[in-house]
């Protein structure tokens, strides 16, 4: 066996928390001096931004430069410069230089060759179906732009052993294979589409940050447990359930919630219906008259409710 097969098929050790997509390089900075300019860049395969500090020539939205990543020196679009940071200086990366024309050709070269990269792979994983814990989805392939090595990304439930697979596919490309496994929701960062609201997906259009996101702020939410209703394309929790919780959380501690006892004009109301989103509070009475008041009418004194 040769030095580069050895190399390629040895397996890789990801922990299930571990298997976020991540290929960033961040490069050790003690200090940034308040000059620095700062951009904020965008992967364009993995779709992944990340901040890069460049102090040569002024960068512009859309143009390309080149910056190392965990995997090797690859192709990123500026998105824009940032003028204000408190990120840790150790997630900043650093851009080694703007493109050039034979990057730019290289990279849409690679482009037509990653899709039969991935055709060829799919194939390749037939072959191992028969295999009860050989279960892999391929989601993309990617040639690295300075590196002699294809990048393949693939979604599983469990840990899958593809040594064989990288073997057969060594044997095809005659070059360094790397296979990673990720989560179903970074596959959905990567690939997008149309979500429930018919918008593109928040973790491809909105943010590639994939925050946390826990059941509590659903029922925050005042939303439906049903699944189908809170739960995006990948089967994950809704990612804007993470984004639109700080609002929440800010309402549900001035605003009082359902079946709370309110005092106004002193008579005794009950809270029938909270719509935090417009912003209006239903009451009813013991005589059964209902009123709808803004939020902002009420206030909290000595813990009790009443409106202004």
């Amino acid at each position: 066996m040769s030095d580069l097969e050895e190399e390629d098929i040895s397996l890789l050790e990801d922990k299930p928390e571990e298997r976020e997509m991540n290929v960033i390089a961040s490069k050790k900075i003690d200090s940034i001096a308040p000059d620095t300019p700062i951009y904020r860049l965008r992967l364009l395969y993995s779709h992944e931004t990340f901040l890069a500090i460049y102090r040569d020539d002024t960068l512009y939205p859309r143009s390309m430069v080149v910056v190392p990543t965990r995997f090797g020196k690859d192709l990123a679009e500026v998105i824009g410069p940032v003028r204000h940071t408190d990120t840790n200086t150790g997630e900043i990366a650093w851009i080694e230089r703007v493109a050039a024309k034979e990057d730019l050709e290289k990279a849409q070269n690679n482009r037509s060759l990653e899709k039969d990269a991935l055709r060829i792979c799919k194939e390749k994983i037939q072959n191992y179906q028969h295999l009860v814990q050989f279960s892999m989805k391929p989601v993309m392939a990617h040639y690295l732009l300075e590196e002699p090595k294809i990048l393949f990304f693939f979604t599983a439930d469990n840990r899958v052993d593809f040594r064989e697979l990288v073997k057969d596919l060594v044997s095809i490309f005659k070059t360094r294979i790397e296979l990673r496994q990720i989560g179903v929701r970074d596959e959905a960062r990567v690939v997008s589409g149309l979500g429930i609201c018919g918008r593109g997906y928040c973790c491809h259009s909105v943010s590639d940050k994939l925050k946390p996101v826990s059941i509590k702020m659903a029922k925050d939410q005042n939303l439906s447990f049903n699944s189908m209703k809170i739960s995006g394309p990948c089967g994950r929790l809704l990612c804007c359930l993470s984004y639109e919780h700080n609002f929440y959380s800010e309402q549900i501690r001035s605003t009082p919630q359902e079946g709370v006892k309110v005092n106004c004009e002193n008579e005794v109301w009950t809270v029938t219906e909270v719509n935090m989103v417009s912003g209006h509070v239903k009451m009813s009475n013991s005589d059964g008259r209902v009123l709808t008041l803004a939020t902002d009418r009420f206030e909290r004194v000595d813990n009790r409710w009443r409106v202004k």
